[in-house]
């Protein structure tokens, strides 16, 4: 709801010679057109904030926002709607004009018909401020990529990244600082109760904002859930996630012929075992048909792992490929993942400064399933903590507290990048909470149920309007995946191939 009293916002065409102060913002209009043709109406603005509240003077930035007014007059609380990342901005939904900008207007329309929607980018990476990113370089391929290669990238990006922005103090961009944003532009706007729409680390950026600005929270809807001690995963708890993809791609008739005894887990792990024996060189072609090498070793593999699991229709294909010593369509992947890139500052300033508590990276270091997925997850940022120029948030800051803002969390039992332990972790700690347990839905799943599940979304529309939760479900079926199909003959009922070495002569095999 509004608050009536003193209107903070910046007005540059008030006094163009008007430097903005701290807390001030600056808007203006837009029109954004959905899918379907519709539009929708919209502010830009520019919220500026001290770069570093911790120290007297620091230099004014600017953090993008976009507001969608509420289709109709409501008394529910505006929503904040936190992006992942970090490293993510979400205002190009309302710039760009392609196909999936439109798509996504549409979303932002639905949320509008609850209450106001307001949408925050992150300080450091906004295209209504800096953007923030550096050049890590190309990796060789003529070698395995590892953990320890990718310790010495990290580490040259915290060397480079003053040079980088001389004018910049990297010490503001933490976990805390952008938490402390959102609360000053809700004042800034003049509301006096938000609620927050989050996944991913989005929802680390909640869990925040509930505990840097306790009461002005009225209620959350967290989705992939990053609680603020959990920033790296358990590997045993992605395995389990592998699993219980792996009970139904076990018994999907397409894929079964080229299962080995044990079925995906232990193709997996028959293809770790085989790389732990050492790298195999794999020759493809690329797109201009010039062939190219590429040493694969074990690290290659765990890092594969993870990367493919994101998509659970597509994962079996690669273990059981890998499995049958079909490694092309990999290769081609890797070649392109070893390519020089530009990366995001804030995600390493602010992953790194938020760090965890010392019990949990015991656990994390001591973790059963650290051999098959090796420590790609966590190993550079924690090697390089110090180098970078963001202060430790502290244990009394990353561990959960009692919290009785109502909360549902919505988590799927596949996703192997924000595992559901993590949410499970949580509902001592939000007494107020519900849980939606999303089977077969995956990272990015969650919120694409709104879209999908006009029942269910109701019900989630019904929580942010007035903290409803009647008939709310514990648990949704998504629909069962069409896994995808090697693209080479089934050999029939396969055989263990652990410890052989198996035929790596280009077969130019295409996804």
């Amino acid at each position: 709801m509004h608050v009536r009293g003193l209107d903070r916002r910046f007005d540059p065409t008030r006094d163009r010679r008007a430097a903005p102060c701290a807390g001030q913002v600056a808007t203006e209009p837009g029109v954004a057109t959905a899918l379907d043709g519709s539009t929708m109406a919209y502010e830009i603005g520019t919220l500026y904030v001290p770069e570093n509240r911790a120290k007297p003077g620091s230099r004014l930035i600017g953090v993008g926002f976009a507001r969608v007014r509420a289709a109709r007059a409501t008394d529910a609380p505006p929503i904040v709607l936190l992006a992942g990342g970090p490293g993510v901005t979400m205002l190009d939904i309302v710039l760009d004009h392609d196909e999936a900008a439109r798509r996504r207007v549409k979303a932002w329309q639905a949320y509008a018909q609850v209450a106001d929607l307001i949408v925050i980018e992150q300080r450091g990476y906004t295209l209504r401020g800096d953007l923030m990113e550096i050049d890590s370089p190309a990796l060789p391929l003529d070698r395995p990529s590892t953990t320890a290669q990718d310790i010495e990238v990290t580490r040259d990006l915290a060397r480079r990244a003053q040079a980088a922005y001389p004018q910049a103090d990297l010490s503001g961009y933490s976990i805390t600082q952008i938490a402390d944003d959102v609360d000053d532009l809700r004042q800034a706007l003049g509301y006096d109760k938000v609620s927050l729409v989050a996944a991913s680390f989005g929802s680390q950026w909640a869990f925040a904002v509930l505990k840097r600005h306790p009461g002005r929270v009225a209620r959350a809807v967290i989705s992939s859930a990053e609680p603020l001690d959990y920033g790296y995963d358990m590997p045993s708890q992605v395995f389990a996630a592998f699993q219980r993809i792996a009970v139904e791609a076990d018994a999907d008739p397409g894929l079964e012929p080229y299962l080995p005894p044990g079925g995906l887990i232990a193709a997996m792990r028959a293809v770790r075992d085989r790389f732990a024996g050492g790298p195999v060189t794999v020759t493809v072609e690329d797109e201009g048909g010039q062939a190219r090498r590429i040493v694969l070793g074990l690290e290659d593999y765990q890092l594969a792992l993870i990367t493919y699991s994101a998509d659970a229709a597509a994962f079996p294909r690669f273990v059981v490929s890998a499995y049958h010593g079909h490694y092309e369509a990999w290769a081609r992947d890797a070649i392109g993942w070893r390519a020089s890139e530009k990366r995001s500052l804030i995600n390493p300033l602010i992953n790194i400064g938020l760090d965890m508590t010392a019990e949990r990276k015991s656990l994390l270091w001591s973790d059963p399933a650290l051999p098959m997925l090796g420590n790609w997850n966590f190993a550079a940022y924690l090697a390089t903590k110090g180098e970078w120029a963001t202060p430790d948030a502290g244990d009394a800051f990353r561990r959960p507290v009692q919290d009785p803002t109502p909360v549902l969390f919505v988590q799927g039992d596949w996703d192997t990048s924000t595992p559901i332990e993590n949410t499970l972790a949580m509902l001592p700690y939000f007494p107020n909470s519900r849980t939606i347990v999303l089977h077969r839905a995956q990272h990015n799943d969650p919120f694409a149920l709104l879209r999908g599940r006009p029942e269910v979304a109701a019900k989630v529309y019904d929580f942010l309007r007035d903290g409803r939760t009647t008939d709310l479900p514990a648990e949704v079926q998504l629909d069962p995946v069409t896994f995808a199909r090697p693209d080479f003959p089934a050999p029939g009922r396969a055989v263990s191939t652990q410890g052989t070495r198996p035929d790596t002569s280009p077969r130019l095999n295409r996804r």
